[in-house]
């Protein structure tokens, strides 16, 4: 039986010692320098690649601390539980009581999000509609792009002062 040269623990070490690892360095840690090894790898490891750096960065999904909204945030790098940044816009919106104009996503997720959303839309994954000269971004299902319409139509409730 042929002994196995590369080892997945040793990425695992890494991670727990550094928490992000770009490629490269895993390459280095494994002592390769093909992609596919470090991703031959990665595959039996339950594993995430940041969302904003052009999936640069990856971490072990039990180092993540995601907060409520599915994010994570370390050193400046942005994680999603939900995956990848198409992914994580598309759940966001599709989630969202008023759906959500590109400027608004883009603050929530800390990048810049109008070329997903676009790509989503092309997909037919979203839906999107001008709304006095901005784009709102909807649910792709008939029905809940409705209620993000009239949601976002409606004034918001602001509290009377005094209470």
């Amino acid at each position: 039986m042929r002994q196995e040269r590369f080892q997945a623990e040793t990425l695992v070490s890494l991670f727990r010692e550094k928490t992000l690892a770009t490629m490269d360095q895993m390459k280095r840690a494994l002592g390769t320098s093909v992609d596919m090894t470090v991703f031959r790898k990665l595959r039996g490891l339950d594993y995430l690649a940041s969302y904003s750096h052009r999936g640069r960065f990856y971490t072990l999904r039990e180092l993540a601390e995601f907060d409520d909204r599915g994010l994570w945030t370390h050193r400046g790098v942005h994680f999603s539980r939900f995956g990848s940044l198409i992914d994580t816009a598309e759940r966001f919106v599709v989630r969202s009581e008023r759906g959500f104009l590109a400027s608004e996503l883009a603050r929530e997720l800390d990048v810049d999000v109008k070329e997903p959303l676009l790509n989503l839309v092309r997909a037919k994954r979203l839906f999107r509609e001008e709304l006095s000269g901005l784009y709102l971004y909807c649910a792709p299902d008939p029905v809940r792009q409705r209620q993000q319409l009239l949601a976002r139509r409606l004034p918001v409730a602001v509290e009377p002062f005094g209470m």
